[in-house]
């Protein structure tokens, strides 16, 4: 089986000479889009040793013929039997965003996504504050639960690179267009039958979350 390692970083550092993707101009292998369910462990480092800190679940559905739905639930160990569950719905010709809602212990939100625009709620648990939002975007962008499974299908191909915006709502920032950045890609052989396979997975605090990706 083919495998490809990607090299992805969130931050708000520029990069330069890499394509912007946006719903516009990317093009997906859609012959790969299909209905599944993946599930995953999801690992901490500390020190030299991985910690399993929860798993996770991907659904993906055909809707219809112009609607995707992908939805992530993820079963914290500390917190069994209430899972964080996000729902993203967008357009399988161009992964358009154009719903998504997330419920976990700390806060639900919902948001409905227009091309330059997002609207809807964000709920505080802890302080019962409900923030409104309705927030004007200059330009194009994806979902922050969707471009994981985006990226899937894409073209990859060695040393590919792209730079994604994404709308992932911040409460203190009060604006939600952050980017992601593919700044390496590389082929190898991986044995084994699974599509998917994630090693070397590594959390961050601040603004930087690299991860390792095997596709």
């Amino acid at each position: 089986m083919r495998t490809f390692l990607i090299l992805l970083i969130m931050s708000s550092a520029q990069f330069f000479a890499q394509k912007t993707l946006n719903p516009s101009n990317v093009k997906l292998e859609s012959k790969f889009i299909k209905n599944e369910i993946s599930n995953a462990v999801w690992y901490a480092e500390k020190g030299d040793q991985k910690v399993e800190i929860g798993k996770i679940t991907t659904e993906i559905k055909k809707i219809d013929k112009t609607k995707l739905l992908i939805k992530t639930t993820v079963q914290m160990n500390q917190a069994p039997g209430k899972p964080w569950v996000d729902s993203t719905l967008v357009r399988i010709s161009d992964f358009q965003p154009v719903y998504h809602s997330s419920y976990n212990l700390m806060r639900d939100m919902v948001l409905n996504f227009e091309k330059n625009k997002a609207t809807g709620y964000y709920l505080d648990k802890k302080s019962q504050k409900k923030d409104q939002i309705d927030e004007k975007i200059s330009a194009e962008y994806f979902d922050s639960n969707s471009y994981p499974g985006l990226i899937r299908f894409l073209p990859l191909k060695e040393h590919y690179s792209s730079e994604i915006p994404i709308f992932d709502y911040n409460p203190a920032a009060k604006k939600g267009v952050v980017k992601a950045y593919i700044e390496d890609v590389n082929s190898g052989e991986f044995n084994g039958k699974k599509s998917l396979d994630r090693k070397n997975d590594r959390l961050y605090s601040g603004q930087e979350n690299n991860q390792h990706l095997f596709y």
